[in-house]
């Protein structure tokens, strides 16, 4: 079985990642079955910067063909904040908490028709000679307060467009259906088959 490298950390990013390109012939491996280096840099102005930083980064390391994800809440109130700092918007030692505190603190008074926000991801595969670079977005609103207990990150406060629930409030299969990495993922499917023929 062809392997491919998962350019992440996040334990909540591989979940999904498994979960949506589970239908694929890949034994999926993580950094913790790798040797690179670490941290992978992440210093890039936007999310494709940053994926391929850490997709070419495995690649370079390990010779295995890598996927990398990088991925945010931009949000049109906030001109598009907090983008690519999104995992890090309160600073150095930000947690879920303290994002979603500080973008809700932001928010606090801004009419339902000015909280439209989206979330985006950038796929990207690397492999000798080949990058390939996928996109997805979820369009929706920054609701009043975190609500639900799934998912991660911005989840309890991101209201899919067509949902009454956040994405914290959707199952794990729901979520799965709509969100921006599922997309994205979708998009790339297609290329690892063809790329690391597995048809």
């Amino acid at each position: 079985m062809k392997r491919l490298v998962l350019a992440t950390n996040n334990k909540h990013k591989i979940v999904e990642i498994k979960a949506l390109l589970s239908d694929l012939s890949l034994e999926l491996l993580t950094l913790a079955d790798v040797s690179v280096p670490d941290p992978l840099r992440e210093d890039g102005t936007t999310f494709r910067d940053n994926a391929l930083q850490k997709a070419r980064a495995v690649h370079g390391a390990t010779k295995l063909p890598s996927l990398a994800d990088d991925s945010g809440l931009e949000v049109f109130y906030l001109n598009g904040r907090p983008g690519v700092y999104s995992s890090r918007y309160t600073g150095p030692g930000a947690t879920y908490e303290s994002n979603n505190e500080r973008l809700l603190a932001e928010m606090r008074g801004v009419p339902p028709r000015r909280r439209r926000a989206q979330f985006r991801a950038i796929v990207v595969f690397v492999d000798r000679g080949v990058e390939e670079v996928t996109e997805g977005i979820c369009r929706g609103k920054i609701a009043e307060q975190p609500r639900g207990t799934n998912g991660f990150g911005y989840d309890p406060v991101f209201l899919p467009e067509g949902f009454t629930r956040t994405y914290a409030e959707l199952t794990f299969e729901e979520k799965n259906g709509i969100s921006h990495r599922a997309r994205a993922l979708a998009g790339m499917k297609e290329i690892l088959i063809r790329r690391m023929n597995l048809g």
